[in-house]
């Protein structure tokens, strides 16, 4: 944990610190040392180090990496976002177009009904859906799932909550409404397109992303959504989003898992 610390800067350890339960440090000084090493492993410049990357907020208030200036050098168009529960952190990063990313717990534990919540957060056609599953844990899993794939989606936009609130858009199978997402072994196999569907505001609200959906480690789903090329808009079958998972522990560990029983895609991607 100190070599973490070692790489941070003075702002970001302040904030570690400030967190007064154990495990919440723990998870927000991992997430921090996660991102660092994570973007430096994506450029060639010798002099950009973890520890050296800086840091700033758009209007919005997401991170993004503020590159120093140089007549030699070209930074890389790195986007990244981060997310975390208490027992896993995942950082996601993409070259020339926005990402978002979340991750969720297959067995995360809510206050309130899941019918409460989806009426209180969820669109017509999104509460529709979660009604006609008669299975509580079914249901309660495709709450989870969409929530996860509602979060990814806002945070790609990189406008906050209060700039894309979950009533104004729907996530949707493109192929039929009502199917659900189910996990597939084989990577390659034919799924259907996930589409986000504005239901208004369509100035913030954009339709033009991709989304990838994943069961990982038989214990989370991670949602990861990504800008469309400009050129291939309209046509993401021709333009698959193409995906590397590493398990990593800074400084410790670091493989790929993608191809393994450790990532399954969950059908309702491209």
């Amino acid at each position: 944990m100190n070599k973490y610390m070692e790489i941070l800067s003075p702002s970001e350890i302040e904030k570690v610190l400030s967190f007064r339960r154990d495990e919440l440090r723990k998870s927000a000084l991992l997430a921090r040392a996660l991102v660092r090493t994570t973007i430096a492993r994506y450029q060639i410049n010798s002099s950009v180090t973890p520890k050296s990357i800086m840091f700033r907020n758009n209007v919005h208030g997401k991170p993004e990496v503020d590159w120093p200036c140089s007549y030699n050098w070209e930074p890389p168009a790195l986007h990244f976002n981060i997310t975390h529960t208490s027992s896993l952190v995942a950082c996601g990063v993409t070259i020339n177009s926005p990402i978002g990313v979340d991750v969720e717990e297959k067995e995360r534990t809510t206050k309130h009904n899941i019918l409460t919540l989806a009426r209180r957060y969820f669109s017509k056609h999104e509460l529709e859906v979660l009604t006609a599953i008669g299975d509580p844990y079914i249901q309660q899993q495709e709450f989870i799932k969409l929530w996860t794939l509602k979060e990814a989606y806002v945070k790609a936009l990189g406008k906050g909550f209060s700039g894309a609130p979950f009533k104004t858009f729907t996530i949707r199978l493109g192929s039929s409404i009502g199917e659900h997402f189910h996990p597939s072994q084989n990577s390659s196999a034919e799924a259907s397109e996930i589409v986000v569907d504005p239901l208004d505001n369509t100035e913030n609200l954009t339709s033009n992303w991709q989304f990838m959906l994943l069961e990982f480690a038989s214990s989370h789903y991670v949602a990861i959504c990504t800008e469309k090329d400009v050129k291939t808009k309209g046509d993401c079958n021709n333009n698959p989003m193409k995906l590397t998972v590493w398990k990593t522990i800074p400084f410790v560990e670091d493989s790929c898992v993608s191809g393994t029983d450790t990532v399954l895609k969950v059908c309702g991607l491209r």
